[in-house]
């Protein structure tokens, strides 16, 4: 059967050949516990610090990379940072509104136990309104989170001024750059970076907080302490492989990549034409195209284009139906909201698929719309 075009690279990204050649080893011969002392075991732990080097190239120096399971856990894991601050009297943590659900809940599970908790407001772009944050920022600040790329709307967000606010009241600043990094330059004045495998052509089940030298976290999962001490629980040798073997792509690929993602998204902006796009138009990352046509019922859009692969603007990741809180955020009624859909375009997209999917996204919307 043949699968369909696929235009959801914000979801997860197909597995690069590479990175699949690289872990395969790592998973049938090489099968040595890493926190083991003989030589298997050391043996495994050599490839996972050189996985740990491969994908600090892409990340600040002076910091360390600790391995977790996901980008949500690195995440959850950089929170706990705040208990530090907490013993110097603050209390607060600012968030972005349009924020993904791993860095909005877990603020709001901290407002659970005595945080308070304000979420920023973006302008119609999406873009967080710097003026709007200086007037929330103090002394009592804890954590200011933000998103390098938007996840939904693709938008870059000013983190190195974001950052800059932060450390103005001696607040400390997470940033996900789950969809910049390897993309996208992170700035180096942040305190904490989460990241994943698979959003960056490597495997799922893999993820990875960097936090700036000196930085103290509390243990997130107890047990051996393998990961820095922060982290029990063995760690996988063919993940941490793979997840390096992707970032030296990403590395060595860079300028060929974002020069094809940028002629894919081009094209794309032609053939959608008389879309309306969602979010700044210059101030973005071209690999996400978020577009809405009003009127458009885009459930109904889905399932009469099923041999393309993207994704609706209307649902949030839950798959719980509710609007979309970024499109939101924009001020977009809910009826935009509702017709609103985001292509992703990756390193293995070609202009071929894009005049596929375009043909047949623009026939289904055209016969709805008669």
């Amino acid at each position: 059967m043949k699968s369909p075009i696929y235009l959801d690279n914000q979801a997860t990204t197909p597995l690069a050949p590479e990175v699949f050649d690289a872990m395969v080893p790592w998973l049938k011969d090489h099968f040595g516990n890493p926190h083991s002392a003989h030589k298997l075991g050391r043996q495994t732990a050599a490839i996972i610090d050189v996985a740990r080097e491969q994908l600090a190239v892409l990340l600040p120096e002076q910091g360390n990379v600790i391995f977790t399971g996901s980008a949500t856990e690195a995440i959850n894991l950089g929170f706990g940072a705040i208990y530090q601050q907490l013993k110097r009297g603050r209390n607060e943590i600012i968030v972005l509104e349009t924020e993904h659900a791993a860095v909005r809940d877990t603020a709001k599970s901290y407002a659970k136990i005595g945080f308070e908790v304000a979420f920023v407001p973006v302008d119609s772009n999406g873009i967080v309104s710097l003026e709007a944050l200086k007037s929330l920022a103090s002394s009592k600040t804890a954590l200011i989170a933000a998103m390098l790329v938007n996840n939904e709307i693709g938008v870059i967000q000013p983190v190195e001024a974001i950052a800059e606010l932060a450390h103005l009241h001696g607040a400390l600043m997470l940033c996900d750059a789950v969809q910049g990094y390897g993309r996208v330059a992170i700035p180096d004045n942040v305190d904490m970076i989460a990241i994943s495998g698979h959003k960056i052509y490597g495997p799922k089940g893999i993820g990875a907080l960097w936090t700036r030298a000196g930085l103290e976290l509390p243990t997130l999962i107890h047990g051996g302490g393998q990961e820095k001490g922060v982290r029990s629980g063995t760690l996988s040798p063919a993940l941490c492989v793979g997840f390096g073997k992707a970032a030296e792509l990403c590395n060595s690929n860079l300028t060929k990549d974002m020069a094809h993602i940028e002629k894919l998204s081009d094209y794309a902006r032609e053939l959608f034409g008389d879309w309306l796009v969602n979010g700044a138009i210059d101030r973005r990352y071209p690999g996400n195209l978020n577009l809405r046509k009003n009127g458009l019922d885009v459930g109904r859009l889905m399932s009469d284009v099923r041999d393309v692969a993207f994704s609706a603007g209307s649902a949030c990741a839950s798959g719980s139906g509710r609007p979309s809180h970024v499109l939101t955020a924009l001020r977009l009624e809910p009826a935009e909201v509702r017709s609103s859909i985001r292509l992703g375009f990756g390193r293995y997209t070609t202009m071929d698929e894009i005049e596929q999917a375009a043909n047949m996204i623009n026939s289904a919307a055209k016969a709805q719309l008669l």
